[in-house]
């Protein structure tokens, strides 16, 4: 019997982990970064102990601290997640030498299969349909551009030694293949410590269906239906359901048999997902994912199983509890990954402190996060913070218990793609299963920037300023009058907030009972976290950071701060001459020279963050006058990167 698991990772995924153990009586053992020292999977373990600093090949990488972690803490078992060292056999191989029990397949099989290359011939030796590629072990870069060629445009390169969108780049044409080529031999090496590549025909309209297979140490082995994933951003997830929508019964056998087949050629054991492109009556498969999946949710909703306790009780030695025949399949289910990035500046990554945060509740809904109010993101991790998943006895009961999920969802302090969720989630393609992996590129009004501020919104951050400086005694002498004037109604000096580059001075008229009229709209506090506009009465909420206020006002999430009125305009960061760091990060590598000319949109370097390559543009035409970084340089958000002239 376990009795004392480690979770070699972190975030979400650990805290998913807690949770099962705890109800089924096991201690569990947290470890950490530098960087994760408060992280909300430290606060919920029973135990946490350190293993190094922020880098992830210096701690969740690591495996001697790792195991020497599991020793410390007396742990019998190890949970690997997903990511990091969870499909590394390198890792599993070293658990069973210290006498640890590795929640996972096999060393074998994750070799077998982890191996993108070496899986796609096993599975053609098997009889799969593969989709037509290059799946050889000699990577020279002209050769692999013959093949490509071969292939036909557009091709995607992707990581041999792993997933998850890492090292997978598109080739719209032999012009472009070499810097895609490059790009993803990069990524994958920072990803997987692997620069090999495979090479596939890039289907253009293609569905991603994947089985969730599960077999125990006595050679059983069954599927627990499939999951639908195709809407994707940058070749990851967003959206995941589960039954994957319109997919007949004899297709989900043959593709279960398939998997089934696939989990049978490498001798495999506990949780797994076998993927498959799909194009009209065509299936293709793509990997094996040899761990629990990101979106396995939704598997559990459809079943009402635990795949965690599953994999505990595998590991264990127990036999899986059903057959295949008896595996439920009730209602369906839809998950949305929550990422700090702003979709409508290319997913740039956000960081800073999460400053307001409310997750929706309700039947039907769950949320699996890895951060709380208060937890700051980092640069040094994958940007998703959590997932919400709505279940429902149908799909369109799913999806309008998904959509009120979303609105009741509030998150201020970082940027997200909360906005972009809500937006397909209110799509009537997306209503209507019109699922493939383009779908979010053909709707690009699906990344719009967020709206600016509403006059409620201001009204409201005008109400919360007043209400935050009422009880102070001010500076000036002069902001403690309450507003009187003899004979005429009491009126206050007006209140300065800015958002964005908006700025508004807002004329502001005290009420009886501590409200405001703000312009024309009249705001009160109408008890415990609730504003009255005009009448209306909107849950509300506020938090503080210094000048900077995140105010949830319905649905609506808005980001103030009070200005300084004396300061100067602009400054240094004015203008489009600089090119400043968004994100905290390392610069790999420099596209252009001093002095070179450059078109407005050129690339000027590559820099590294939260896991992703980030290429960096000119702000405008112009002369590259500096460039005051060098290759390898950890740079700090607003670092300047460029200067142009």
């Amino acid at each position: 019997m376990i009795r004392r698991l480690l979770i070699a990772n972190r975030g979400e995924i650990a805290c998913r982990i807690i949770a099962t153990a705890r109800r089924l009586g096991i201690a569990t053992v947290a470890i950490y970064s530098e960087a994760d020292a408060g992280a909300l999977h430290v606060r919920q373990a029973d135990q946490a102990l350190p293993i190094g600093p922020a880098a992830a090949a210096r701690s969740y990488l690591n495996i001697p601290a790792i195991l020497d972690a599991a020793r410390r803490a007396g742990a019998d078992a190890v949970h690997p997640g997903y990511g990091f060292l969870s499909e590394n056999a390198g890792f599993a191989r070293a658990c069973a030498e210290a006498g640890l029990v590795f929640l996972g397949p096999p060393p074998e099989a994750i070799a077998a299969m982890g191996d993108k290359a070496r899986a796609k011939a096993l599975m053609q030796q098997a009889g799969v349909p593969l989709v037509p590629g290059y799946h050889g072990e000699a990577q020279e870069a002209a050769l692999l551009a013959r093949e490509a060629a071969r292939i036909g445009w557009p091709v995607l390169i992707k990581a041999s030694a792993g997933g998850g969108g890492k090292g997978m780049k598109l080739a719209e044409d032999a012009a472009g293949f070499a810097e895609a080529l490059a790009s993803a031999q990069r990524e994958a090496m920072a990803a997987f410590g692997d620069s090999r590549v495979l090479l596939e025909r890039y289907l253009t309209r293609p569905r991603h269906i994947e089985m969730q297979i599960f077999a125990d140490q006595h050679g059983n082995i069954l599927h627990l239906n499939e999951r639908d994933c195709s809407l994707q951003r940058r070749h990851q997830k967003v959206v995941e359901e589960a039954p994957a929508p319109g997919l007949s019964a004899e297709r989900r056998a043959a593709m279960g048999e398939a998997a089934i087949a696939a989990a049978r050629a490498v001798g495999y054991v506990g949780a797994g997902t076998v993927e498959f492109i799909a194009e009209g009556e065509e299936f293709f498969f793509m990997e094996m994912n040899t761990r629990l999946q990101v979106e396995h949710p939704v598997t559990e909703a459809i079943t009402g199983l635990d795949l965690v306790e599953w994999q505990i009780r595998v590991a264990q030695g127990e036999a899986l509890p059903i057959t295949q025949a008896q595996v439920p399949l009730s209602g369906h289910a839809i998950e949305v990954r929550l990422y700090a990035e702003d979709p409508a500046r290319d997913y740039l990554p956000s960081t800073g402190p999460v400053t307001l945060l409310q997750w929706p509740q309700g039947e039907g809904v769950r949320v699996d996060a890895g951060v709380a109010e208060g937890d700051a993101v980092t640069p040094h991790y994958d940007p998703m913070l959590a997932k919400i998943i709505a279940w429902g006895p149908d799909r369109d009961a799913a999806l309008h218990r998904l959509r009120g999920a979303l609105a009741a969802t509030r998150l201020g302090g970082v940027r997200s793609n909360l906005g972009l969720l809500r937006g397909i989630a209110a799509h009537p393609g997306f209503a209507a299963a019109e699922l493939d992996t383009g779908f979010i590129a053909r709707h690009p009004e699906l990344l719009a920037p967020a709206a600016p501020p509403s006059d409620a919104a201001w009204a409201a951050a005008a109400l919360a300023l007043w209400q935050r400086r009422a009880p102070l005694v001010p500076e000036d002498p002069w902001r403690a009058l309450p507003g009187f004037r003899l004979n005429g109604p009491a009126e206050a000096a007006p209140l300065l907030l800015q958002a964005g580059e908006e700025q508004r001075r807002l004329a502001i008229q005290p009420l009886p009972g501590g409200g405001l009229r703000v312009e024309d709209i009249r705001a009160e506090p109408a008890g415990e976290g609730a504003i009255r506009l005009d009448g209306q009465r909107l849950g509300w909420a506020c938090r503080w950071q210094g000048d900077a206020l995140v105010l949830a006002l319905g649905d609506e999430v808005a980001s103030f701060r009070v200005p300084d009125p004396l300061a100067p305009a602009g400054g240094e960061a004015a203008g489009d001459d600089m090119l400043r760091a968004p994100i905290p990060g390392r610069v790999i590598r420099l596209l252009a020279t001093p002095g070179q000319s450059v078109a407005r949109g050129a690339p000027l370097l590559v820099l590294e963050a939260m896991k992703t390559e980030l290429s960096l543009t000119a702000p405008r035409d112009g002369v590259v006058q500096a460039l005051p970084v060098a290759e390898g340089a950890m740079v700090e958000e607003g670092t300047l990167l460029a200067r142009l002239g």
